[in-house]
């Protein structure tokens, strides 16, 4: 897996800089948002998460297209508001899904025979350099080639993993579901926590990519202390939303009740104009 993204790291070199700032300003401010604050957002967060999780489902099960993606998006964001409980807590099966197949999965995605094709989908004379770097639209193609031609090694990592790594990777699933029904503010709060984390690294990792720091390969050089770190991260963002996002909501709730004490008491004393 770590493979694949040295490569990744190696091709964002000559990429469009907008590219890399723009999504990984995004993921850094929206993940602390996530990371420290989300269970006390849970509305604005399952519509966000919603629509992006529908996007992403439009693009590569129904057709690779942005319509496909805008129109799933939208009715994964809407569905997400209603069910916001039961999509939390698919949300939390989801991301434990997601990394349990991430480590699982990595050995036979780096084992495959094939190489990742070329992700200049153009004549290379062709290629429109501004500077050290191409042009947006290109460096857009070149992305979407690169997430396509993944997506496709990871199915056929699926077809060659056995069958107890499934076995484990549903245990996980449905430890979560599990919890998110039993201990629904813990599984709510580290699903947050998890979230928020895996965000602020991917939009740190792109940051320093626009730099030219190579964190990928540092991560590959120092794997188990990026994991702490990671674990870390999680463990503190859960602990803090436990602890700080009650007190915010009843606090939040005495405002809202002193404000219709207030109205009430307002409607009740007479007017001198009517007395």
């Amino acid at each position: 897996m770590l493979e694949i993204a040295q490569n990744f790291e190696q091709m964002t070199a000559t990429l469009s800089p907008i590219i890399l700032i723009a999504p990984g300003l995004v993921c850094v401010i929206v993940g602390l948002f996530v990371w420290l604050g989300g269970l006390g957002l849970r509305r604005l967060l399952v519509a966000v998460v919603g629509a992006v999780g529908g996007g992403i489902c439009g693009f590569f099960i129904i057709g690779r297209n942005t319509m496909s993606a805008m129109i799933s998006a939208g009715v994964a964001a809407v569905i997400a508001i209603i069910f916001e409980k039961f999509f939390i807590t698919i949300l939390a099966a989801a991301l434990a899904v997601v990394l349990g197949f991430a480590i699982l999965a990595g050995p036979y995605i780096e084992n495959l025979q094939e190489p990742i094709q070329n992700y200049y989908p153009f004549n290379q004379e062709k290629i429109s350099y501004r500077g050290p770097y191409i042009s947006v639209h290109e460096s857009i193609h070149i992305v979407k080639a690169y997430i396509v031609d993944f997506s496709d090694r990871i199915k056929q990592a699926c077809l060659q993993m056995p069958v107890y790594n499934w076995i484990i990777i549903a245990a996980l699933a449905a430890i979560f579901i599990t919890g998110g029904f039993l201990l629904w503010r813990l599984t709510s709060a580290l699903c947050c926590a998890t979230l928020g984390t895996l965000l602020v690294f991917a939009g740190m990792i792109l940051l320093l990519l626009y730099k030219g720091a190579e964190p990928i390969s540092s991560i590959s050089r120092r794997t188990l202390f990026y994991a702490a770190v990671f674990i870390a991260m999680i463990a503190f963002g859960t602990i803090e939303q436990l602890l700080l996002c009650p007190w915010l909501k009843s606090k939040a709730i005495r405002r809202k009740e002193a404000k219709k004490d207030k109205q009430r008491r307002d409607e009740t004393t007479p007017h001198w104009r009517t007395t």
